[in-house]
Protein backbone atom coordinates (compact mmCIF):
# COMPACT_ATOMS: atom_id res chain seq x y z
CA UNK A 1 0.00 0.00 0.00
CA UNK A 2 1.40 3.39 -1.01
CA UNK A 3 1.45 6.19 2.11
CA UNK A 4 1.77 9.49 1.53
CA UNK A 5 4.94 10.75 4.40
CA UNK A 6 6.08 13.79 5.46
CA UNK A 7 9.63 13.80 6.89
CA UNK A 8 10.18 16.66 8.70
CA UNK A 9 14.09 17.15 9.77
CA UNK A 10 14.80 14.94 6.41
CA UNK A 11 18.76 16.03 6.43
CA UNK A 12 19.49 15.43 10.48
CA UNK A 13 20.96 11.97 11.52
CA UNK A 14 17.63 9.98 12.05
CA UNK A 15 16.05 11.60 9.61
CA UNK A 16 18.13 11.04 6.61
CA UNK A 17 18.46 7.32 6.96
CA UNK A 18 14.74 7.03 7.31
CA UNK A 19 14.55 8.47 3.92
CA UNK A 20 16.42 6.21 2.18
CA UNK A 21 15.04 3.19 4.05
CA UNK A 22 11.18 4.64 2.91
CA UNK A 23 12.99 4.76 -0.65
CA UNK A 24 14.59 0.97 -0.62
CA UNK A 25 11.59 -0.95 1.43
CA UNK A 26 8.54 0.40 0.21
CA UNK A 27 6.30 2.53 -2.40
CA UNK A 28 5.82 5.62 -0.55
CA UNK A 29 5.60 9.02 -1.37
CA UNK A 30 8.17 11.28 0.48
CA UNK A 31 7.88 14.84 1.24
CA UNK A 32 11.19 15.96 2.77
CA UNK A 33 10.98 19.30 4.61
CA UNK A 34 14.11 20.84 5.39
CA UNK A 35 15.73 24.60 6.64
CA UNK A 36 18.06 23.86 4.15
CA UNK A 37 16.90 21.39 0.65
CA UNK A 38 19.94 21.85 -1.13
CA UNK A 39 21.75 19.35 1.43
CA UNK A 40 19.44 16.06 0.50
CA UNK A 41 21.38 16.19 -2.48
CA UNK A 42 19.18 14.14 -5.41
CA UNK A 43 15.93 13.45 -4.96
CA UNK A 44 14.21 10.20 -6.29
CA UNK A 45 10.88 10.11 -8.72
CA UNK A 46 8.93 9.62 -5.52
CA UNK A 47 10.20 12.26 -3.42
CA UNK A 48 9.60 16.29 -3.13
CA UNK A 49 11.84 18.90 -1.07
CA UNK A 50 9.51 21.65 1.13
CA UNK A 51 12.45 24.44 2.40
CA UNK A 52 11.14 25.56 5.90
CA UNK A 53 11.26 25.53 9.51
CA UNK A 54 8.20 23.44 11.18
CA UNK A 55 7.41 26.69 13.38
CA UNK A 56 6.77 28.28 10.42
CA UNK A 57 3.45 27.41 10.44
CA UNK A 58 2.21 28.43 6.43
CA UNK A 59 4.47 26.31 5.06
CA UNK A 60 3.93 23.68 7.11
CA UNK A 61 0.76 23.55 6.03
CA UNK A 62 1.45 23.34 2.79
CA UNK A 63 3.51 20.61 3.68
CA UNK A 64 1.03 18.52 5.49
CA UNK A 65 -1.82 18.62 2.40
CA UNK A 66 -2.47 15.28 1.25
CA UNK A 67 -0.34 13.43 4.06
CA UNK A 68 -0.97 10.18 5.79
CA UNK A 69 1.73 9.81 8.18
CA UNK A 70 4.07 12.54 9.69
CA UNK A 71 7.45 11.78 10.85
CA UNK A 72 9.15 14.12 13.00
CA UNK A 73 13.06 13.82 13.87
CA UNK A 74 13.97 17.36 15.19
CA UNK A 75 16.28 19.38 17.10
CA UNK A 76 16.36 23.09 18.70
CA UNK A 77 13.07 23.67 20.83
CA UNK A 78 11.47 20.49 20.77
CA UNK A 79 8.44 21.51 22.96
CA UNK A 80 7.92 24.77 20.57
CA UNK A 81 7.98 22.80 17.88
CA UNK A 82 5.98 19.93 18.84
CA UNK A 83 3.20 22.80 19.49
CA UNK A 84 3.46 24.08 16.05
CA UNK A 85 3.06 20.57 14.34
CA UNK A 86 0.54 19.25 16.28
CA UNK A 87 -1.63 22.44 15.70
CA UNK A 88 -0.97 22.67 12.28
CA UNK A 89 -2.18 19.12 12.35
CA UNK A 90 -5.00 19.33 14.00
CA UNK A 91 -6.09 22.28 11.78
CA UNK A 92 -4.93 20.28 8.23
CA UNK A 93 -6.75 17.63 9.56
CA UNK A 94 -3.77 14.86 9.57
CA UNK A 95 -3.85 12.49 12.31
CA UNK A 96 -0.67 9.92 12.47
CA UNK A 97 2.47 11.48 14.28
CA UNK A 98 5.53 9.49 14.79
CA UNK A 99 7.85 11.45 16.90
CA UNK A 100 11.58 11.15 18.39
CA UNK A 101 12.53 11.92 21.84
CA UNK A 102 14.96 10.22 23.84
CA UNK A 103 15.13 7.49 26.56
CA UNK A 104 14.86 8.76 29.81
CA UNK A 105 12.22 11.12 29.86
CA UNK A 106 10.45 8.86 32.17
CA UNK A 107 12.70 7.52 34.01
CA UNK A 108 12.42 4.77 32.94
CA UNK A 109 16.37 3.52 32.48
CA UNK A 110 16.70 0.92 34.77
CA UNK A 111 20.29 0.64 36.86
CA UNK A 112 21.47 -2.51 34.99
CA UNK A 113 21.57 -0.32 31.30
CA UNK A 114 22.35 3.10 33.55
CA UNK A 115 20.78 5.54 35.36
CA UNK A 116 22.33 8.56 35.00
CA UNK A 117 20.46 8.21 31.59
CA UNK A 118 16.94 9.44 33.49
CA UNK A 119 15.84 12.74 33.45
CA UNK A 120 15.95 13.31 36.65
CA UNK A 121 20.21 12.74 36.64
CA UNK A 122 20.20 14.79 32.85
CA UNK A 123 18.10 17.68 33.34
CA UNK A 124 19.57 18.14 28.85
CA UNK A 125 15.99 15.96 28.68
CA UNK A 126 13.54 17.99 29.98
CA UNK A 127 13.02 19.40 26.27
CA UNK A 128 12.58 15.95 25.26
CA UNK A 129 10.26 15.44 28.01
CA UNK A 130 8.23 18.73 27.32
CA UNK A 131 7.82 18.00 23.85
CA UNK A 132 6.75 14.64 24.44
CA UNK A 133 3.67 15.80 27.24
CA UNK A 134 2.67 18.52 24.37
CA UNK A 135 2.34 15.36 22.10
CA UNK A 136 0.42 12.81 24.41
CA UNK A 137 -1.75 15.98 25.37
CA UNK A 138 -2.99 15.94 21.55
CA UNK A 139 -5.60 14.07 20.12
CA UNK A 140 -3.29 12.83 17.14
CA UNK A 141 -3.21 8.98 16.85
CA UNK A 142 0.73 9.65 17.73
CA UNK A 143 3.32 7.47 18.30
CA UNK A 144 6.63 8.75 20.34
CA UNK A 145 9.66 7.17 19.72
CA UNK A 146 12.80 6.91 22.51
CA UNK A 147 15.54 5.67 20.86
CA UNK A 148 18.76 4.83 23.01
CA UNK A 149 22.04 6.02 21.71
CA UNK A 150 22.06 5.53 18.03
CA UNK A 151 24.71 4.56 16.07
CA UNK A 152 25.46 3.53 12.37
CA UNK A 153 24.97 -0.48 12.96
CA UNK A 154 23.74 -1.98 10.11
CA UNK A 155 21.38 -4.53 11.87
CA UNK A 156 17.67 -3.92 12.53
CA UNK A 157 17.30 -6.51 16.06
CA UNK A 158 15.83 -4.50 18.07
CA UNK A 159 13.80 -4.63 20.91
CA UNK A 160 10.27 -1.93 21.51
CA UNK A 161 9.55 -1.09 25.25
CA UNK A 162 6.12 0.51 26.50
CA UNK A 163 5.67 3.36 27.98
CA UNK A 164 5.75 2.21 32.14
CA UNK A 165 8.40 -0.79 31.13
CA UNK A 166 11.89 -0.80 31.86
CA UNK A 167 14.04 0.29 29.23
CA UNK A 168 15.82 -2.23 27.23
CA UNK A 169 19.21 -1.24 26.58
CA UNK A 170 21.78 0.89 25.97
CA UNK A 171 22.23 1.64 22.00
CA UNK A 172 20.43 1.03 18.80
CA UNK A 173 21.12 1.48 14.90
CA UNK A 174 19.54 4.39 13.15
CA UNK A 175 18.49 1.47 10.38
CA UNK A 176 16.57 0.07 13.45
CA UNK A 177 14.69 3.27 13.84
CA UNK A 178 13.83 3.69 10.22
CA UNK A 179 12.57 0.08 10.51
CA UNK A 180 9.83 0.73 12.95
CA UNK A 181 9.25 4.18 11.45
CA UNK A 182 8.32 2.46 8.17
CA UNK A 183 6.11 -0.66 10.23
CA UNK A 184 4.24 2.91 12.01
CA UNK A 185 3.67 4.19 9.01
CA UNK A 186 1.87 1.15 7.42
CA UNK A 187 -0.07 0.17 10.65
CA UNK A 188 -2.38 2.43 11.95
CA UNK A 189 -2.77 0.37 15.12
CA UNK A 190 0.69 -0.41 15.93
CA UNK A 191 1.79 2.16 18.77
CA UNK A 192 -1.16 4.11 18.32
CA UNK A 193 -1.17 6.68 21.07
CA UNK A 194 1.60 5.25 23.04
CA UNK A 195 5.28 6.16 23.46
CA UNK A 196 7.63 3.58 22.28
CA UNK A 197 11.35 2.88 23.59
CA UNK A 198 13.62 0.90 21.06
CA UNK A 199 17.16 -0.33 21.82
CA UNK A 200 19.10 -3.52 20.15
CA UNK A 201 18.29 -6.94 20.92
Amino acid sequence: MMTNVLIIGATGSIGSVTRQYFLDHTDDQLTLMARNTNRLGQLSNREQAVAGSVTDVATLRTALRGQDVVFAALSGNLSNMARSLVAAMDTVGVQRLVFITSMGIYNEIPASVGASGNLRSNPMLQGYRAAADVVEASDLNYTIIRPGWFDNGNDTDYQVTKKGEPFGGHDVSRKSIADLVVRLAHDEPLGARDSLGINRN
